[in-house]
C-alpha cells in the first residue's frame, strides 16, 4: 500500500490538508478534539511527520528559495549567581555547537532560562513559534528540570553527565578513562606517590568518577605508594598543607591551581622535587600541566547527535537515554618532569609552612567538570 500522506489522511478525515497539517504541529489554531482525532488517525495510519519539512517550509518562503540552514536552540539555564569559571566552560561548548552545525547547515540560537533571561513557558512558545525542534541544553548548576517544556515537539542532548527532569541522552567529557590514562602517563615519567585533592562536592556533582578511577588504579600500577585522597568541603591552604606534608605524595592532581603556591610554601620544587597537575585547563593561564577536557569537541558531538535525531524524526523523551563520553588530553606544562627525565627529589623533604601563606577557592560551579 502506498505511503499515507497529509492529503490521504485529510481526505479520510474530511479536513483540509492545513488542518491536518496544524493538528500534527501541535498548533493551537486547531481544538483539541479534533488534533486528537487527527493525532489517532496518523498513529493508525502509520504517518510519520518529518519535523524539519515545516522548518524548511518556512525558512524558503522567507529567503525566497535561497539556501536553507535549519536552526538548533542553545539552552543556557542560569541561577542568580552565574561563575565566570561556568560561564567559560559553556562560551567553549558553544564553540563547538556553532561550528559543528555550520558545517551541517544549521544556524544556533542561545536562549537563557532562568532569573536574567525567559520563563520556560515563554521559551516553550518561542520555540514552537520558530518552528526550533532541536535542542542543545548546556551544563547547568546543581539538577535542573526542564519538564515543563512541551517534548513531544523537540528533541534534545544534554552536554553534561545526566538529567532526571526528563531524562535525556547527555554528552560529557569521560572522567574516568582520562584519569587512568593520566596516572598511567605519571607513572611512565618516574612519579610513585601519585596525590589527589578534591572538593566533595564536586566529587559528588561527577558521580566519583575522577577518584574512582585514581583510587583503582592505585592497586595495580606497580611500585605505587598509595596515598590517601585529600577530601573536603572547602579546599584551602589550611586543608592541604596537613595532608601534603604528611603524605609527602611526588605528584599533585586536582581542580585548583593555587596548589602549586601551597605546595612551594610547603617546600616543594616544581618539577625538580615534586609535579603538579590541574583537572582542568580552563582554570589555569598556562603555567602548569593541565587536562583538556575537549569543551568543544563535547559541543560538536552534542549537536551531530540532535541533528542525527532530526532527521531521524526522533522527538520526545527517548524511552532509552543513553550517554556519549570523550576523553580528556594531557597539556604539557612546566610543573611536570618530561619523559625519560631522572627523579630529583633524592632526599628532599617538604618544607615547613610559611605563616601567612593562605588562599582560597569556591565551591564547584555550574559545567565544573
Amino acid at each position: 500500500m502506498a505511503a499515507p500522506t497529509l492529503r490521504t489522511l485529510a481526505r479520510e478525515l474530511g479536513l483540509s490538508r492545513t488542518t491536518v497539517s496544524d493538528a500534527l504541529c501541535g498548533s493551537h489554531r486547531v481544538k483539541a478534539e479534533t488534533a486528537a482525532r487527527v493525532r489517532a488517525a496518523a498513529k493508525a495510519a502509520g504517518y510519520e511527520r518529518n519535523p524539519l519539512t515545516g522548518a524548511v517550509m518556512s525558512q524558503l518562503r522567507r529567503s525566497r528559495g535561497q539556501q536553507f540552514r535549519g536552526v538548533l536552540a542553545a539552552v543556557e539555564i542560569v541561577e542568580a549567581v552565574h561563575s565566570p569559571l561556568a560561564q567559560r566552560y559553556n562560551d567553549a561548548l558553544m564553540s563547538g555547537v556553532m561550528a559543528r552545525a555550520g558545517e551541517l547547515g544549521f544556524n544556533v540560537e542561545r536562549f537563557v532560562v532562568g532569573p536574567q533571561g525567559v520563563r520556560l513557558n515563554r521559551l516553550d512558545t518561542i520555540l514552537h513559534t520558530r518552528g526550533i525542534q532541536g535542542l542543545i541544553l548546556l551544563p547547568a548548576s546543581g539538577f535542573p528540570d526542564l519538564s515543563a517544556l512541551s517534548w513531544h515537539r523537540y528533541t534534545a542532548v544534554y552536554a553534561d553527565y545526566f538529567i532526571d527532569h526528563p531524562p535525556l541522552h547527555c554528552v560529557c567529557s569521560d572522567h574516568y578513562r582520562s584519569m587512568i590514562a593520566l596516572l598511567r602517563e605519571l607513572h611512565a615519567r618516574g612519579y610513585r606517590r601519585p596525590g589527589l585533592f578534591m572538593e566533595i562536592s564536586l566529587s559528588e556533582r561527577l558521580q566519583f568518577r575522577w577518584e574512582g578511577a585514581f583510587l583503582a588504579l592505585q592497586k595495580y600500577l606497580p611500585e605505587i605508594t598509595e596515598v590517601p585522597t585529600l577530601r573536603s568541603r572547602n579546599i584551602n591552604f589550611e586543608t592541604f598543607a596537613p595532608w601534603f606534608r604528611k603524605h609527602d605524595p611526588d605528584v599533585v592532581i586536582g581542580h585548583f591551581p593555587d596548589a602549586m603556591d601551597w605546595m612551594s610554601a610547603c617546600g616543594a620544587k616544581l618539577p625538580s622535587t615534586h609535579g603538579f597537575v590541574c583537572l582542568n585547563r580552563l582554570r589555569t593561564s598556562g603555567n602548569c600541566a593541565c587536562v583538556d577536557l575537549q569543551t568543544a569537541q563535547l559541543g560538536a558531538r552534542s549537536t551531530e547527535l540532535v541533528v542525527g535525531q532530526l532527521l531521524h524524526n526522533e522527538l520526545g523523551v527517548p524511552t532509552q537515554p543513553s550517554l556519549t563520553t570523550i576523553p580528556a588530553r594531557l597539556i604539557e606544562g612546566p610543573t611536570l618532569r618530561p619523559r625519560g627525565a631522572k627523579p630529583g627529589r633524592g632526599d628532599a623533604k617538604p618544607g615547613k609552612v610559611r605563616a601567612g601563606a593562605t588562599s582560597r577557592h569556591s565551591t564547584s560551579e555550574g559545567g565544573e567538570v
